[in-house]
């Protein structure tokens, strides 16, 4: 996926995030990907997958693309010359890595958790700027404070 990646999921500080990309997207003239995951279950093997994942997957990349139409509607004319929205299953911290490999740019909100909670939680945001293959941009919490 050349150009930019986004990473969404329904969240304010991601819809941040994808109202940032959509316009780096068209500054840059690149396409833009939104990339919402359905989290996985961590089993003794790996993922494991029930039956409802499917659906469930469809229905976070339908959220996603509400949030991209109501972005693009605000937008005017300044717009990416394209914009994607893929879902998948699976674990977010891996699915961004692994589609970071062909981007140019990965996007990211970030939740603004103190660094207290990031240091014993660990974040996607975090997680993912240490195993990235292109460059991450995290876009801060409207307001932030230290904790």
């Amino acid at each position: 996926m050349p150009g930019i990646i986004v990473g969404a999921d329904g969240s304010g500080h991601s819809q941040r995030a994808l109202e940032w990309a959509m316009k780096e997207a068209a500054i840059r003239r690149v396409p833009l990907t939104v990339l919402t995951v359905h989290q996985a279950v961590h089993g003794w093997s790996g993922a494991e997958y029930f039956p409802e994942d499917a659906a469930l997957t469809e229905k976070a990349r339908a959220g996603a693309q509400a949030d991209v139409d109501k972005v693009l509607a605000g937008l005017g004319n300044s717009r990416p010359e394209s914009v994607t929205v893929n879902a998948v299953h699976g674990f977010p911290v891996e699915e961004l890595v692994k589609a970071s490999v062909d981007a140019d740019l990965l996007v990211l909100g970030q939740k603004g958790t103190s660094r207290f909670a990031r240091t014993v939680m660990g974040s996607v945001a975090f997680q993912v700027t240490q195993h990235a293959h292109c460059p991450v941009t995290i876009i801060p919490p409207e307001h932030t404070h230290q904790a």
